[in-house]
């Protein structure tokens, strides 16, 4: 008996989830009809913090995503040019430029949830048994689990 039959190897279980979530979050993206947004995961993320935490700052964004700030210049000029956000000036602090998701901006990530949330409703439907369900909630809350895992810094090696 080799050594993969007697224990689950934990490396080859971790390279196995990592390629599932990966193909995933891929088919995730094509059903929703991200590609043809032209926007990036990048920009997408900005969009998303504009709209769960707006009104906010450039700095903060940056903070937020853990980029530079060039990085969020980047991402918030094609996103204004795209007419999903909008800036404005604090009115507390004129200083301070404040950024603000348009209604637009808001329609279009509501719109990209619903797509992957009907895709993952029908493949649920489709492929998981009704007797699986339990093994289905039990996989998701080890997923939370380990999406939620703080080891006080990063572990191991590149991806």
């Amino acid at each position: 008996m080799s050594g993969n039959e007697e224990l689950p190897d934990t490396a080859r279980s971790a390279r196995r989830l990592s390629i599932a979530i990966t193909r995933l979050r891929s088919r995730l993206r094509m059903e929703a009809g991200l590609h043809a947004t032209g926007l990036s995961i990048s920009q997408l993320a900005v969009l998303q913090q504009v709209v769960d935490d707006g009104p906010v700052t450039a700095a903060y964004l940056a903070t937020a995503q853990h980029v530079t700030p060039q990085s969020i210049a980047q991402n918030l000029a094609v996103l204004k040019a795209a007419g999903l956000v909008r800036a404005g000036r604090d009115l507390q602090d004129g200083r301070k430029i404040l950024m603000t998701a348009d209604d637009s901006g808001r329609e279009l990530l509501t719109s990209l949830q619903t797509s992957r949330k009907a895709f993952l409703t029908r493949a649920i439907d489709a492929l998981v048994a009704p007797e699986e369900r339990p093994d289905l909630e039990k996989t998701i809350e080890l997923l939370e689990r380990l999406a939620a895992a703080d080891f006080g810094g990063k572990q191991g090696g590149t991806l």
